[in-house]
This record gives structure tokens, C-alpha cells and sequence, in this order.
């Protein structure tokens, strides 16, 4: 049994194929089959005098997402996808659908998530899908590729991260426990074991948001590096979002194109970028009419003008350390700021990236979970790290579903993943 993608390599070979029918058109004396397996898509081709009268019935009974034996001989054709066709000779059907709810004709996006389970195999879910793949198998290659240690954190957790309005809750065993809002937490203890580390899994929030940029469920990667100060992570996320999209590039053309994604937009993704202070920013968005004002979070809107007019990501750092997370190193010459930057992509698709220096003084970082009201009791292994050999660190966040969406040109999140979680939505 062969697979599409390897029919390249056995152009004027017989092959048989298992496969399932996207769509045909047939005549008379000659029917054209779209097969799909998996692997890739061929188009056979069957003449009624080339076949015997039972396969000919079969090519005329088979309807949309039908299982069928194919067998033929391959032969080059440009013009193809692939650049091969199958000339049919033999064709039966295993499984015969019918009814099957997606049909070529328009359908609204709500009956397309009631649908997701089948959604998954149309041509422009599999093409995102495919670039998904990609980019976790270079994110896993990228950090391999310079010593990082991956480290799995745990899902379920005793305490917030990322601000207690935003938990899951569960019981554990008549004790509270939460889904992760991040892994970065249990991260940093293992940057004082291995030096770079980094996390790459599931994470939670309980966001009542109904954008297109928010998931109740995401995955995230999450480096951190010990010894690495402020002026050195920057550079860090450059490096990296550099080569991931110079990958998705090198290696997803086809998807591109089935996307109908311009490369050319994902082109001019070089370092250096463009950085400016969250301050510069204000005074940006103020010059340009927006009401917002210095110490005030920047939502979507703001996200999306900040980037306007530049090519490629947008760099904002030092933002007040009252919008941040308590963990921030504060900026040794204005304290009133974090030492934290937010990498905001071009187009509209808004952070892709937020990251930090820690906090590694331990009266200090005992204060901060005071000042944000959260149980010390929670923290205390954190706090550990600080008191038995602390050292300067840093690290960075980035959502998958987010930076695919740029760069696949996907309007809306829930495209990205295979199941998504989103407000009041958790079927199928």
C-alpha cells in the first residue's frame, strides 16, 4: 500500500492506494477523482474503457468522503498537485458515506464548530494545521539546537500566575488546586539546575472574552535562562520568532498557497526590530488619538495601532510595574517600571510575546506577592529558589495559536488548534 506523498519518486509505477474522496466530476467516457489519505492529495483519472464495469459503477456510486481501494499507475503531470496524477485501474468502494454534513456550498462559521470533528479535513484546516505542526517541531528543534532542557510543568497547581481572575478551579482532594495559566513559575527552579530550560504544553484561562484572539485553552512555550538579564532577552525572542518563521517559509509553500497566505508579508521578518518604551508608546497611540493614558494596559485596539506601519513584530519594553506581574524585576534606575517587554506582531494579531526578568532578591519578591494580595504559603517553594543560591534570570512566553494565526494569515484563533475552547463552547 503506497501513500500520496511518496508518489513523486514512482512516477510510471502501479501503486494502490487507500484514500477518501474529496470531490469528482465525471462524464460520460472519463471521471476525475480527488483522493485525499493523509499523507497528500492525487487526482485519478479513469477512462470507462480502461476499467472493468464494476469499478466504472463504483466511481459513479462513491460520494463525498467515501473510503475506496484505489490501485493505477502514476505518470507526471505539472499542471497536478504533486505534480502527478493516477491513472485508475482497478477502484472499490470500503466504506460508502452518505449524508455528509460539510457540502462544497457556504456554511456559517457557528455549524462548522458544531462540526469541528469533521471540519479538520477540509483543505484550508489541514493547511493550517500543517504549519502548526511545523512550527512546534521547529520551536522543539530551536531550543534543542542551543542546550535548553525541556522541562514539563505541571497542569494542575496550588496557586495563580498570571492574576487569580482568570483560574479554573478543581477540587483536589478536598484541596483547591488550579489549571496552569503558565508554566514559567515551576520553570525558573529548574533554570538553577540546568541553566536553560524551557516548558511546552497546555495552558488555561478563564477569560469571559469573546475575541478572536483568546482561547479558554492554549498552548505555550515558555524558555527561561539563568544569568540572562534584561538587555540579553530581547535579542532571545528576535532569534527566535526569526527562525521559526524562516522555517514555516522554507517548509510550508504548499500551505501557504492553499491559505493564500503572501509570503512576501513574512519575508521581511528580520532582526533587528523595532523597539520602543512603553512610554513611546502612550505618546504614539495619544498623537494618533486614542484615549489612553500613561499606566493604562494596552488592549487590542491599541495592539493593533502600535503596529501599524511596521513590517515585522514590534518591540515594547519597560512597562509600569503596576500593569505587570509581581515577579518583574523592577528597573534598577526607575522602579515605577518592570523590566518586561511585549513583542506585538504586524497585521492586527496583536502580542505574540510577553516575557521578563525576575525578580531575584527574595525580600523583594516576599513584598510583591504581599502587594498583590496572594498566600504566601502558595509561594514558598518559589520564595526557596530566592533564598538557597538566587541568581538573575529571565524568560518569555509565546501562545502557538496566536503566532499561528499570523502567520498563516487565520482571522480567527479558533482555526489554530484542533479543538478549541472557547466562551461557552466545548463541543466536540
Amino acid at each position: 500500500m503506497s501513500w500520496i506523498r511518496d508518489l513523486p519518486s514512482r512516477v510510471g509505477e502501479r501503486v494502490e492506494l487507500r484514500a477518501w474522496l474529496i470531490k469528482k466530476r465525471s462524464s460520460g467516457k472519463i471521471a476525475f477523482l480527488q483522493l485525499r489519505d493523509g499523507s497528500g492529495v492525487v487526482q485519478a483519472v479513469a477512462s470507462r474503457g480502461d476499467v472493468a464495469e464494476e469499478a466504472w459503477e463504483a466511481i459513479q456510486q462513491v460520494t463525498q468522503e467515501s473510503l475506496v481501494r484505489a490501485a493505477g499507475t502514476v505518470s507526471a503531470d505539472s499542471r497536478a498537485p504533486g505534480g502527478v496524477e493516477l491513472h485508475l485501474a482497478e477502484l472499490t468502494i470500503e466504506h460508502l458515506t452518505s449524508d455528509y454534513p460539510i457540502t462544497p456550498k457556504e456554511h456559517g462559521t457557528a455549524f462548522l464548530m458544531e462540526h469541528r470533528h469533521l471540519w479538520l479535513r477540509s483543505s484550508r484546516q489541514r493547511a493550517i494545521l500543517a504549519v502548526r505542526n511545523e512550527v512546534c517541531q521547529g520551536i522543539r528543534d530551536f531550543f534543542y539546537e542551543r542546550d535548553f532542557v525541556l522541562i514539563d510543568s505541571p497542569i494542575l497547581t496550588p496557586a495563580a500566575c498570571e492574576g487569580t481572575s482568570t483560574l479554573f478551579a478543581t477540587d483536589y482532594f478536598g484541596d483547591a488546586a488550579f489549571l496552569s495559566q503558565s508554566g514559567q513559575l515551576y520553570l525558573e527552579p529548574a533554570a538553577a539546575a540546568f541553566g536553560k530550560v524551557y516548558c511546552f504544553g497546555p495552558t488555561f484561562r478563564a477569560e469571559k472574552s469573546k475575541t478572536r484572539r483568546h482561547l479558554m485553552e492554549f498552548w505555550m512555550v515558555e524558555p527561561e535562562v539563568a544569568f540572562m538579564e534584561f538587555e540579553e532577552l530581547g535579542p532571545l525572542a528576535e532569534e527566535f520568532l526569526v527562525y521559526l518563521v524562516s522555517r514555516v517559509l522554507e517548509r510550508c509553500g504548499e500551505q501557504l498557497k492553499v491559505l493564500q497566505r503572501d509570503p512576501a508579508k513574512l519575508e521581511t521578518v528580520t532582526a533587528p526590530f523595532p523597539r520602543i518604551t512603553y512610554r513611546q508608546a502612550i505618546e504614539l497611540l495619544q498623537e494618533r488619538g486614542n484615549a489612553i493614558e500613561w499606566g493604562d494596559d494596552f488592549g487590542a485596539e491599541h495592539e493593533t495601532e502600535l503596529a501599524r506601519g511596521f513590517d515585522r513584530p514590534l518591540m515594547v519594553t519597560h512597562f509600569p510595574a503596576a500593569i505587570k506581574a509581581f515577579y518583574m524585576e523592577p528597573d534598577p534606575e526607575h522602579p515605577e517600571l518592570a523590566l518586561a517587554l511585549d513583542v506585538i506582531a504586524p497585521e492586527g494579531y496583536g502580542e505574540i510575546i510577553g516575557g521578563s526578568q525576575r525578580i531575584h532578591d527574595h525580600d523583594l519578591l516576599e513584598r510583591r506577592i504581599r502587594e498583590h494580595d496572594l498566600p504566601r504559603e502558595a509561594f514558598q517553594w518559589y520564595l526557596d529558589v530566592r533564598r538557597y543560591g538566587t541568581f538573575p534570570h529571565s524568560g518569555f512566553g509565546m501562545g502557538i495559536e496566536r503566532f499561528v494565526a499570523w502567520v498563516t494569515g487565520a482571522k480567527h484563533l479558533r482555526e489554530t488548534i484542533p479543538y478549541p475552547r472557547m466562551l461557552y463552547k466545548i463541543y466536540p
